[in-house]
């Protein structure tokens, strides 16, 4: 289908998950390592397209999670040196097909964007049935 450049970090187990999620809808992954990639601020905003600040990040980073960094007081400047400096900091995965580049893992945004079921069938549509099989942090049971 797509090729999707897709920049996560190693050890990511919500990463890996998603990587898997893009292969199954048919697509070609890029793998880029987050933790190394030569981000600077002028490449990294353009991933966070119109959206605040605060969603620019990683809820569940350490630092944001004990205070020491607080995503909703931050402005643009200074929200790019955190997330440049601290890798963990910026929501994952960073991913772009093309020009256009996104951050986060919307199933919904990225069915729609460049599908994300090889049925073309969307989340909300597998949920109205009452069935999860494309994972984002909840999967069937297999019985």
């Amino acid at each position: 289908m797509t090729e999707v450049i897709f920049y996560g970090l190693s050890g990511c187990t919500a990463n890996a998950k998603q990587k898997l999620q893009l292969q199954a809808a048919g697509h070609t992954l890029v793998e880029r390592d987050l933790a190394a990639e030569p981000l600077t601020a002028e490449t990294l905003r353009p991933f966070f397209e119109d959206r605040p600040v605060e969603d620019w990040f990683n809820r569940r980073a350490a630092a944001v999670k004990t205070g020491a960094v607080k995503p909703d007081e931050l402005d643009e400047e200074s929200a790019l040196a955190a997330l440049l400096a601290d890798r963990d900091l910026i929501r994952r995965p960073l991913l772009q097909v093309g020009a256009d580049r996104k951050a986060g893992f919307d199933p919904n945004t990225l069915h729609a964007w460049i599908g994300l079921t090889a049925s073309g069938e969307s989340c909300d549509d597998k949920h109205s049935r009452g069935v999860c099989d494309h994972g984002h942090h909840h999967f069937p049971k297999q019985g």
